[in-house]
């Protein structure tokens, strides 16, 4: 493929790009203006996506999102390998505690829940599957960053220290660096009410056999009910689990 297909074709994917929760519907003349394209252009991008299943026509000829994302969602957990190894050991925290047991990675810039194991009583998240959550707040994002390596951690800090900064953590490199590996030799984190102010979490991180993150472990309850709760009785619990699942990774 030469660079022109290249560039044609990083363009057209570039319109699921255009959707997101402030905008799910996009007509062929707005998608030209905003990617800079002809409106045949526009119109044969549509066509493309549409027939592939990856975009769907309405009646108002707004386009939304089409089924067959679904169904590669389907198929993105069945491949999964944390799921693979990591379900029985969520269901199995879930009844040691009655809290939620949810699983997160990150994946480039964004950090996503990929799935959640409900509890006795299910908290409300303002965050799930497919909604990217908050680089720098919560017990998941901190965990799974402070297991990066320096350089990955540093770029993080230069790339996003307007975040950085929003969620109160140090912009100087060495006050940064310092925060986290507090974090990574501790081997966990508790938040309360860091991230939605009626939540806790403990979170803890998953391992590839190198020692590398690849994602982490979280039990999330009410304040209310994590406050009643001995944490260290609760940390070794998810910390074992943590290890099964790492140990059980291809």
């Amino acid at each position: 493929m030469n660079d022109k297909a290249d560039s044609s074709l990083a363009r057209m994917l570039g319109v699921l790009d255009l959707f997101n929760e402030q905008r799910l519907h996009w007509s062929a003349e707005d998608i030209a203006e905003a990617l800079q394209v002809s409106l045949p252009t526009s119109y044969r991008y549509l066509k493309t996506l549409s027939d592939a299943g990856l975009l769907r026509r309405g009646s108002d000829a707004q386009f939304t999102l089409g089924p067959r994302i679904v169904m590669l969602d389907h198929f993105i957990r069945q491949a999964d390998p944390v799921l693979q190894c990591g379900v029985p050991y969520m269901k199995e925290l879930v009844a040691q505690t009655g809290f939620d047991c949810v699983v997160s990675s990150l994946h480039g810039d964004q950090l996503l829940d990929t799935h959640r194991e409900y509890g006795s009583m299910p908290a409300v998240l303002n965050y799930g599957r497919g909604r990217p959550r908050p680089l720098f707040q919560g017990g998941a994002p901190k965990v799974i960053l402070a297991g990066l390596p320096t350089p990955q951690l540093h770029k993080f800090l230069d790339s996003h220290a307007d975040e950085v900064a929003a969620a109160g953590l140090p912009l100087d490199w060495p006050s940064f660096r310092r925060y986290y590996s507090q974090i990574r030799k501790a081997g966990f984190y508790f938040s309360n009410g860091e991230l939605e102010a009626d939540l806790a979490a403990l979170a803890v991180p998953l391992q590839q056999a190198d020692g590398s993150v690849i994602g982490a472990l979280s039990l999330v309850t009410t304040v209310q009910r994590m406050a009643m709760i001995d944490l260290s009785k609760l940390t070794p619990l998810i910390q074992r689990a943590a290890r099964e699942i790492s140990a059980r990774l291809p």
